[in-house]
């Protein structure tokens, strides 16, 4: 029973709205709405800035761009600007992922079939097999693979020249790459979680795009219960969009909005019921802590990733929870919004 009823929490994780991790629905959703050019990308002003003059400079010199490390929360465009700076750039772009690539054979046809001044994506690329890594180092630095031949005292090294490409990595957990492939990127890139008014152009974009009626208010509706994520605004907004065409005609109306944002139990803030109940569970049963993430994973039902990755960084950039060295806290505001009190049974102010 145990089992199952984690197996079910981690499928509700997987399929929660306003989850950043790309779910299947996303990649679709993605390909529609995803800019083509600079100009069209909203938000992340200081990295477009910094990438127009790279790829001016490199379009003039006619030869590819260094390598570049995009490092980031989930769902903030990191993808999406790979394929960005490959339009800009004329290229091709040819995509995999770090635990995509198993055998070292597997990299070295990918690389071997590159053309002068492709793009290689590897999403995910704190994931790559050490091994792997090892093979990466030359082919960056001095575009060349070597290839060992043989086995034992009659081994010897073949060293194959590679077409100049560029590598475009991706990554969650920057701390989880070497040191010594993270110093082969010449560019890295820290995505930040986006302003509320990119936020709100983002979604009227892509309602445009999706050829939905939309008005301000209801805009904002979204943009506030989006987590600052531009991922997690897109699938509210076809969320809302598919409430609003089965309940009214089609319009979003911010009384329809409201109706279906109480019907996906997601509140002003961007809250789920799954962070409500970590928030509530650590309130009535641990007196407003401090809980050990074990502690908050196994009462939850959740496993300990999830609730460190997914839930527990949003609670902590608003504020509800902190973390001390016993463990983490609830705090005031966190009780203010859920309107408990933090004395006595946490009953309803």
């Amino acid at each position: 029973m145990i089992k199952e009823s984690n197996a079910t929490n981690a499928k509700h994780a997987e399929e929660s709205v306003i989850s950043a991790k790309e779910e299947n629905g996303d990649k679709l959703l993605d390909q529609t709405l995803r800019p083509k050019k600079l100009v069209e990308y909203i938000g992340q002003e200081k990295i477009k800035d910094n990438l127009k003059i790279t790829i001016a400079a490199a379009n003039k010199r006619k030869e590819p761009v260094e390598h570049i490390l995009l490092y980031g929360a989930p769902g903030l465009g990191k993808t999406t600007l790979a394929h960005v700076i490959a339009n800009e750039l004329n290229s091709q772009i040819r995509v995999t992922s770090g635990p995509a690539i198993e055998k070292s054979g597997d990299l070295a046809a990918i690389l071997s079939n590159l053309s002068e001044g492709d793009i290689l994506f590897i999403d995910e690329i704190h994931r790559l097999h050490k091994t792997i890594e090892e093979i990466l180092y030359p082919a960056m630095e001095d575009y060349a693979l070597d290839i060992i031949i043989g086995k034992g005292p009659s081994a010897r090294t073949l060293r194959i020249d590679l077409s100049r490409f560029t590598i475009i990595g991706a990554t969650t957990k920057a701390s989880l790459l070497s040191a010594p492939l993270r110093d082969r990127f010449g560019l890295t890139y820290h995505l930040n979680y986006y302003e509320n008014e990119d936020i709100e152009n983002i979604i009227r974009r892509s309602a445009k795009i999706l050829e939905v009626k939309i008005k301000d208010d209801s805009i904002k509706e979204i943009a506030g219960r989006s987590r600052r994520t531009p991922r997690v605004a897109n699938r509210l907004l076809k969320r809302v969009r598919d409430y609003c065409q089965v309940k009214g005609d089609g319009r979003v109306e911010k009384d329809l909005c409201a109706a279906a944002f109480t019907m996906l139990e997601v509140d002003n803030l961007g809250l789920d019921w799954i962070d409500r109940k970590i928030l509530e569970i650590i309130i009535d049963k641990y007196n407003g802590g401090p809980v050990g993430l074990n502690t908050i994973a196994a009462t939850t039902g959740e496993d300990m990733a999830t609730v460190e990755e997914v839930y527990e960084p949003y609670l902590m950039r608003l504020g509800f929870l902190d973390r001390s060295p016993r463990g983490r806290i609830v705090t005031d505001i966190a009780y203010k919004h859920l309107k408990k009190k933090k004395s006595g049974q946490n009953k309803l102010v």
